[in-house]
């Protein structure tokens, strides 16, 4: 063999080889290098500037462990060590797909743009891998593909994104941020995790900043964990103390010196005595039995952060606080100490909702194109609400009512027929029909309900049953394996409820923004205003996995029946799929149709 083929071969082996075995942190110090668009600081990597990082980054690459997950401030480089590190070191070390899940797509674009692109570009071992320029190379801004693996950025908010992509490494980045379903599909974390099931050797790294008590999906995640906590050696006596801002002690009038007293000696040391030990610094777990590591810190524990700075945002949030504004200190709490913010006040949502409530003086507003209609059976009575939508999922209450009387009986079931089949008018007088009406099956007269839809089929009127679970998707194709063979969906109940509160919290009129009516007759009365908000959604920990649960308000409304219907409604408009696009006023007249011709978009119009 001539020389320079041997030559040849041994930079082939060169660059293929693994290198030596080493940790994340070990990988970092050694070849990670800090771009100028994102570091104060560009240059090699140095773990000793962030020691709090090396035993996180070290978990992340233990083959043990599966499972990390770190609930932190927001200023103590969470991004840079246990996200882009991480990538680099499976990119280099032991090539993985990878993916990374962010809120939104937005941010997943902006994640690559201004982070993964110049942390490939500026460190040589990661430089090479990528080929962004080769034509037909696959790599796009989303997607970058290396020998042995990808890295694949995703949004929370794009189902699409989570589906059919095995992966290996899942790297879920402000998981508080997500929203609680992503489009119809379910909990997006949880989808996600499903992508992992074909490896033995995955890794999921849960990483965010706290929000509010109750929902934060980072909270649970760490109460289920070994729930360590950054100690460092007390300057005075040595014990390995947490960094609390109870022990902190500052003069308000004086911040020059600002110090912390140990709880075991009760010796007040400074700022910087306390800094000079962070390297002999480690996390001691409360529970350390458990298999999933959880790490917990606030700002106090960042060298890039002067106490003095966590001391004065804090004097400012508290000042507001006084003032009547909470959300300075709520902030304060989420991103300087890493813990979940307490909410008050629950009825106000209630409240606000029902102050709102506006004057149609129509039957229905201009801007509603279809309607639907959701149904409730109970023992004694139907409750039925019949609901406008307009373009982007705008929403309009039109009528809400009950009707009572022996459902074992024929003319309770023809008056129900008699309130479905009803052609209402609007402000510009089309008249409209309902498009299709789900009627839930799953309780009371379930053969009744069966059969009444059967042979209303070919008006959309369909059975329901309700199933609960964050991933369960809102709905699917329908099933006819009942007694009377009728067309039964199965509706995903509690991610329905996350996208109808969603709705709910919307302040402006557009998009998704939910109507009510201020007439009396309509139905739409105080009462219903607290069955609408009777449930809250909390986050627990079910089969393993942090998630979003629906339950009642502790000492409140017991009533749900609206939430229930509203949420039938809402499916039984993603069941029909109708074009919600106004026509153009301003276009020419369209040409007749032939008869009997009807657009999907509008197909309730008489």
């Amino acid at each position: 063999m001539k020389q320079a083929t041997i030559d040849l071969f041994t930079r082939i082996f060169a660059v293929l080889a693994p290198p030596p075995d080493m940790t994340i942190s070990e990988w970092a110090d050694e070849y990670r290098r800090l771009s100028s668009e994102s570091s104060a600081e560009p240059g090699r990597w140095r773990t000793s500037k962030a020691p709090y990082q090396k035993e996180i980054m070290d978990a992340i690459c233990d083959v043990s462990i599966q499972k990390v997950v770190v609930m932190s401030a927001a200023q103590i480089g969470k991004t840079d060590g246990f996200i882009l590190n991480p990538i680099g070191y499976f990119m280099h070390y032991d090539p993985s797909p990878i993916m990374v899940l962010q809120p939104t797509i937005q941010m997943a674009e902006t994640f690559s743009k201004d982070r993964l692109s110049p942390m490939l570009r500026d460190t040589p071992v990661l430089r090479d891998r990528v080929n962004d320029k080769a034509r037909n190379s696959g790599n796009t801004i989303l997607q970058k593909i290396f020998p042995g693996g990808h890295v694949t950025m995703v949004g929370a908010n794009s189902p699409s994104s989570l589906a059919s992509r095995p992966i290996r490494i899942l790297l879920a980045d402000e998981i508080d941020r997500y929203p609680a379903t992503a489009g119809n599909e379910g909990d997006p974390l949880l989808l996600a995790g499903k992508r992992l099931t074909t490896f033995w050797n995955k890794k999921e790294v849960d990483v965010s900043t706290p929000t509010i008590k109750g929902l934060s999906r980072i909270e649970v995640e760490y109460e289920h964990s070994t729930q360590e906590e950054w100690n460092v050696p007390c300057p005075a006596c040595g014990k390995l103390t947490p960094l609390e801002w109870a022990n902190i002690v500052f003069d308000r009038e004086n911040l020059d010196e600002i110090g912390c007293v140990c709880p075991a000696c009760g010796v007040l040391s400074s700022e910087t005595e306390w800094k000079e030990r962070f390297s002999g610094g480690q996390f001691i777990a409360k529970y350390p039995e458990r298999k999933v590591r959880g790490f917990h810190l606030n700002a106090l524990a960042s060298l890039f952060v002067e106490w003095r700075e966590i001391v004065q945002k804090f004097l400012t949030a508290n000042d507001e606080k006084k003032k009547g504004n909470i959300e300075l200190l709520k902030v304060w709490t989420n991103t300087e100490m890493g813990q979940t913010w307490e909410e008050e006040g629950e009825q106000l949502e209630t409240d606000d909702l029902y102050k709102r409530r506006e004057k149609y003086n129509c039957e229905v507003p201009e801007e509603v194109l279809v309607l639907t209609a959701g149904v409730d059976v109970q023992d004694n009575r139907f409750e039925v609400e019949v609901v406008g939508w307009g373009e982007e999922k705008e929403s309009w209450g039109i009528k809400y009512q009950a009707i009572y009387g022996d459902l074992k009986l024929k003319p309770v079931w023809d008056e129900l027929d008699k309130v479905l089949s009803q052609t209402f008018t609007t402000a510009d007088g089309r008249r409209l029909k309902i498009i299709c009406t789900c009627i839930d099956s799953g309780g009371h007269f379930t053969t009744q309900v069966y059969r009444f839809c059967k042979e209303r089929t070919a008006r959309r009127v369909f059975a329901i049953k309700g199933k609960g679970g964050a991933d369960v998707p809102y709905y699917n194709r329908p099933s006819t394996a009942n007694s009377v063979k009728a067309p039964l969906f199965t509706i995903g109940v509690d991610t329905g409820k996350a996208i109808l509160y969603q709705r709910l919290g919307i302040q402006e009129e557009g998009p998704n923004y939910c109507h009510f009516p201020k007439e009396k007759d309509r139905g739409y009365t105080q009462e219903y205003f607290r069955g609408l908000t009777a449930e809250k959604m909390v986050m627990t920990y079910k089969k393993g996995k942090a998630q979003y649960v629906w339950t009642l308000k502790d000492g409140g409304y017991k009533r749900n029946e609206p939430l229930d219907i509203r949420n039938y409604a809402t499916a039984a408009l993603e069941i029909a799929n109708p074009v919600l696009k106004r026509p153009d006023r301003d276009a020419p007249p369209a040409p007749p149709r032939k008869r009997g011709r009807r657009s999907r978009g509008n197909g309730g119009i008489v």
